[in-house]
């Protein structure tokens, strides 16, 4: 064999090994994700990450996934966010956070060329997408319901919660829709501290019912959470006539919306579930087989169908 032909030979083995190793990288074995809760105790990060993991089985994939809980903290999901970053991960989820909060860190991972994928977060530039759902519609759907249902008129306790992008605009279609309900009187409102929702929720109308007792005709939660720790109070104290709303649409508060006897008189159904296979398709997508992100995702931010839950629809929805 003269020089040239073992030079050549060298360089086809070399590229074998290189395109062998490559290929190696860009298995989904090898995938390296890091997943960044904002408050790994609501229900509804727990639902997105059982839809994603579900989605997981179901693909064949066997990705490590590791889990960073920053417990209601924006200081915490920033951290968090660095964190995953400096340890080389192959992608990032974050759930239910707000990510103007969290820019800089965000702005690390981009320069890192790490792709974040977020849900129910809102959008930054620089970020794949954002899966949710339309607060504002959803909220527009269930507030003026809670307040047909109590004539127009009557107190209302309103209990918000701004620090989450989702909740703050809930909370603030209602705010526009109690504009158009003169006859109705917001005894209370109260932000609640997210690092410690449903205790928080709980001592608060626990205040309001020692204040207010029978006067309270409506309680307005931004999600179910929150909305069943009210009712457990006004029941330990023996209201039973209040009217509650949630939104979010969880097994409990479909059940307890399906009760003919029960405070809990609407949520809204949001498809966590479904968000979570979602981003774990846009992953494989753009991470394992290599495309644009503009050929998978139709826009910055994609929003799934929520459907108003009712007594009357709520079987449909078990």
């Amino acid at each position: 064999m003269n020089k040239f032909a073992k030079s050549l030979a060298r360089c086809v083995a070399a590229g074998a090994v290189l395109a062998a190793t490559t290929a190696v990288g860009f298995t989904q074995d090898a995938l390296e994700i890091a997943w960044v809760h904002s408050n790994a105790a609501a229900q509804s990060e727990q639902r997105v990450k059982a839809g994603f993991e579900e989605w997981l089985g179901e693909s064949g994939n066997s990705w490590n996934v590791s889990f960073l809980d920053s417990q209601g903290s924006g200081e915490a999901t920033a951290s968090n966010l660095q964190d995953a970053v400096s340890r080389g991960v192959d992608a990032i989820i974050i759930t239910m956070s707000d990510l103007r909060a969290s820019k800089a860190a965000i702005d690390v991972a981009i320069e890192a060329g790490v792709p974040v994928f977020s849900v129910d977060s809102g959008f930054v530039e620089g970020i794949q997408v954002d899966v949710t759902t339309n607060n504002w519609a959803m909220s527009a759907d269930v507030s003026p319901y809670l307040l047909d249902q109590i004539g127009g008129e009557g107190n209302l306790v309103f209990f918000r919660m701004a620090e989450h992008h989702g909740t703050r605009k809930r909370g603030d279609v209602m705010e526009k829709v109690l504009q158009e309900y003169g006859d109705v009187k917001v005894l209370a409102e109260h932000n609640i501290d997210y690092t410690a929702f449903f205790e928080d929720t709980t001592s608060s109308m626990q205040d309001y019912v020692a204040r207010f007792g029978d006067e309270i005709d409506a309680v307005w939660a931004p999600w179910d959470e929150p909305a069943q720790a009210t009712i457990n109070v006004m029941k330990a104290a023996g209201l039973t006539d209040v009217k509650v709303i949630g939104i979010d649409g969880h097994p409990q508060a479909v059940a307890e919306v399906c009760k003919p006897d029960s405070m809990m008189i609407a949520t809204v159904s949001q498809p966590f579930e479904g968000m979570g296979a979602q981003v774990g398709e846009w992953i494989k997508s753009i991470v394992v087989d290599g495309k644009s992100r503009d050929e998978v995702i139709p826009s910055d931010i994609v929003y799934m169908d929520a459907p108003l839950v009712t007594k009357q629809n709520c079987k449909d929805f078990m």
